[in-house]
Protein backbone atom coordinates (compact mmCIF):
# COMPACT_ATOMS: atom_id res chain seq x y z
CA UNK A 1 0.00 0.00 0.00
CA UNK A 2 0.92 3.24 -0.48
CA UNK A 3 0.31 6.79 1.24
CA UNK A 4 -1.05 9.48 -0.56
CA UNK A 5 -0.86 12.26 1.25
CA UNK A 6 -0.81 16.62 0.68
CA UNK A 7 0.46 18.58 3.24
CA UNK A 8 0.13 22.64 3.70
CA UNK A 9 0.58 25.43 6.26
CA UNK A 10 -3.15 25.88 7.68
CA UNK A 11 -4.81 28.53 9.56
CA UNK A 12 -6.62 25.54 12.16
CA UNK A 13 -9.54 27.84 13.10
CA UNK A 14 -10.85 29.20 10.05
CA UNK A 15 -10.29 25.42 8.57
CA UNK A 16 -11.97 23.71 11.52
CA UNK A 17 -15.09 25.65 10.25
CA UNK A 18 -14.90 24.75 6.74
CA UNK A 19 -14.29 20.99 7.48
CA UNK A 20 -17.53 21.04 9.39
CA UNK A 21 -19.63 22.54 6.86
CA UNK A 22 -18.09 20.64 4.30
CA UNK A 23 -19.53 17.52 6.05
CA UNK A 24 -15.97 16.23 7.94
CA UNK A 25 -16.50 14.54 11.12
CA UNK A 26 -13.69 15.04 14.46
CA UNK A 27 -12.51 11.95 14.68
CA UNK A 28 -10.07 12.32 17.78
CA UNK A 29 -7.08 14.24 18.63
CA UNK A 30 -3.75 13.11 20.46
CA UNK A 31 -0.26 14.12 21.20
CA UNK A 32 2.76 12.45 19.56
CA UNK A 33 6.62 12.28 19.61
CA UNK A 34 8.01 10.84 17.04
CA UNK A 35 11.89 9.55 17.69
CA UNK A 36 13.83 9.62 13.84
CA UNK A 37 16.66 7.23 13.69
CA UNK A 38 19.72 7.23 11.44
CA UNK A 39 20.93 4.48 10.10
CA UNK A 40 24.95 3.01 9.84
CA UNK A 41 24.69 1.50 6.99
CA UNK A 42 23.26 4.61 4.39
CA UNK A 43 22.07 7.85 5.10
CA UNK A 44 18.08 8.30 5.44
CA UNK A 45 18.72 12.14 4.26
CA UNK A 46 20.22 11.10 1.24
CA UNK A 47 18.03 8.31 0.26
CA UNK A 48 14.78 10.11 1.73
CA UNK A 49 13.27 7.28 3.50
CA UNK A 50 12.94 7.37 7.10
CA UNK A 51 12.66 5.44 10.52
CA UNK A 52 10.93 6.44 13.43
CA UNK A 53 9.13 5.03 16.93
CA UNK A 54 6.03 6.98 17.57
CA UNK A 55 4.71 7.30 20.71
CA UNK A 56 1.12 8.20 20.72
CA UNK A 57 -1.03 9.57 23.65
CA UNK A 58 -4.80 9.93 22.67
CA UNK A 59 -7.14 11.78 24.86
CA UNK A 60 -8.47 8.33 26.42
CA UNK A 61 -5.08 7.54 28.16
CA UNK A 62 -4.17 4.03 26.23
CA UNK A 63 -0.96 5.08 25.02
CA UNK A 64 0.29 3.40 21.70
CA UNK A 65 3.88 2.80 20.70
CA UNK A 66 4.66 2.31 16.54
CA UNK A 67 7.23 1.21 14.13
CA UNK A 68 6.94 3.17 11.34
CA UNK A 69 9.61 2.40 7.88
CA UNK A 70 8.80 5.26 5.23
CA UNK A 71 10.74 4.33 1.69
CA UNK A 72 11.50 7.34 -0.64
CA UNK A 73 9.52 9.47 -2.20
CA UNK A 74 7.50 7.81 -5.53
CA UNK A 75 6.49 10.76 -7.54
CA UNK A 76 6.73 14.30 -7.84
CA UNK A 77 3.35 15.68 -6.97
CA UNK A 78 2.50 14.69 -3.61
CA UNK A 79 4.37 12.70 -0.37
CA UNK A 80 3.45 9.61 -1.44
CA UNK A 81 5.50 6.82 -0.21
CA UNK A 82 5.67 2.82 0.38
CA UNK A 83 5.23 2.87 4.02
CA UNK A 84 5.34 0.12 6.82
CA UNK A 85 4.11 0.30 10.12
CA UNK A 86 3.43 -1.89 13.03
CA UNK A 87 2.54 -1.59 16.96
CA UNK A 88 5.35 -2.91 19.68
CA UNK A 89 4.60 -3.75 22.80
CA UNK A 90 7.47 -2.63 24.64
CA UNK A 91 9.63 0.83 23.52
CA UNK A 92 12.19 0.33 25.21
CA UNK A 93 12.73 -3.02 24.65
CA UNK A 94 12.73 -1.62 20.71
CA UNK A 95 15.46 1.09 21.39
CA UNK A 96 17.91 -1.68 22.75
CA UNK A 97 17.24 -3.77 19.19
CA UNK A 98 17.62 -0.44 17.27
CA UNK A 99 21.09 0.74 19.02
CA UNK A 100 22.33 -2.88 19.00
CA UNK A 101 21.87 -2.71 15.12
CA UNK A 102 23.80 0.51 15.12
CA UNK A 103 20.71 2.99 14.53
CA UNK A 104 21.07 6.22 16.62
CA UNK A 105 18.18 8.51 17.15
CA UNK A 106 19.04 12.11 14.83
CA UNK A 107 16.17 13.86 16.03
CA UNK A 108 12.42 14.16 17.37
CA UNK A 109 9.76 15.57 16.38
CA UNK A 110 6.62 16.58 18.80
CA UNK A 111 2.93 17.78 17.71
CA UNK A 112 -0.56 17.68 18.65
CA UNK A 113 -2.98 15.75 16.03
CA UNK A 114 -6.90 17.03 15.15
CA UNK A 115 -7.72 13.91 12.92
CA UNK A 116 -10.65 14.19 10.67
CA UNK A 117 -12.65 11.85 8.44
CA UNK A 118 -13.72 13.49 5.08
CA UNK A 119 -15.01 12.11 1.69
CA UNK A 120 -13.38 9.14 2.50
CA UNK A 121 -9.76 10.86 3.27
CA UNK A 122 -8.23 11.29 6.97
CA UNK A 123 -7.45 15.30 7.57
CA UNK A 124 -4.94 15.73 10.30
CA UNK A 125 -4.57 19.30 11.65
CA UNK A 126 -0.73 19.25 13.23
CA UNK A 127 0.33 21.80 15.43
CA UNK A 128 4.01 20.76 15.43
CA UNK A 129 6.58 22.14 18.24
CA UNK A 130 8.57 24.94 16.75
CA UNK A 131 6.71 24.82 13.64
CA UNK A 132 3.32 26.26 13.41
CA UNK A 133 0.24 24.58 12.42
CA UNK A 134 -0.11 22.30 9.25
CA UNK A 135 -3.40 20.25 7.41
CA UNK A 136 -2.40 17.26 6.13
CA UNK A 137 -4.60 15.04 4.02
CA UNK A 138 -4.09 11.34 3.43
CA UNK A 139 -5.51 7.77 2.76
CA UNK A 140 -3.77 4.53 1.85
CA UNK A 141 -4.42 2.85 -1.75
CA UNK A 142 -2.37 0.16 -3.99
CA UNK A 143 -0.14 1.44 -6.44
CA UNK A 144 -2.51 1.94 -9.22
CA UNK A 145 -4.74 4.30 -7.33
CA UNK A 146 -2.08 6.54 -6.41
CA UNK A 147 -2.71 8.91 -9.33
CA UNK A 148 -6.12 9.18 -8.50
CA UNK A 149 -6.14 9.07 -5.15
CA UNK A 150 -4.14 12.13 -5.44
CA UNK A 151 -6.33 14.39 -7.81
CA UNK A 152 -9.24 13.60 -5.60
CA UNK A 153 -7.20 14.83 -2.58
CA UNK A 154 -6.00 17.92 -4.34
CA UNK A 155 -9.99 18.39 -5.01
CA UNK A 156 -10.67 18.29 -1.90
CA UNK A 157 -8.08 21.02 -0.07
CA UNK A 158 -9.57 23.08 -2.74
CA UNK A 159 -13.00 22.74 -1.31
CA UNK A 160 -12.02 23.68 2.06
CA UNK A 161 -10.34 27.23 0.64
CA UNK A 162 -6.83 25.73 0.84
CA UNK A 163 -4.28 25.85 -2.56
CA UNK A 164 -2.32 22.75 -3.29
CA UNK A 165 -0.16 24.48 -4.87
CA UNK A 166 1.40 25.37 -1.33
CA UNK A 167 2.20 21.68 -0.95
CA UNK A 168 5.04 21.00 1.20
CA UNK A 169 7.07 17.80 0.36
CA UNK A 170 9.30 18.24 2.97
CA UNK A 171 8.98 16.35 6.08
CA UNK A 172 8.25 17.85 9.75
CA UNK A 173 11.67 16.52 10.45
CA UNK A 174 13.35 17.87 7.60
CA UNK A 175 11.68 21.40 8.18
CA UNK A 176 12.91 21.26 11.67
CA UNK A 177 16.35 20.27 10.77
CA UNK A 178 16.60 23.44 8.14
CA UNK A 179 15.18 25.74 10.82
CA UNK A 180 18.06 24.54 13.20
CA UNK A 181 20.46 25.92 10.54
Amino acid sequence: MYEVELKLRADHEALRGRLTTAGGDRVESRRQVDTYYDAPHRSFAETDEALRIRREEPANGDDVTKLTYKGPLVEAASKTREEHETVVDDDEALQGVLAGLGFEPAATVRKDRTYFSFEGYTVVLDAVDGLGEFVEIEREVPEAEVEAAREEAIDLLEQLGLDPDDQIRTSYLGLLLAADE
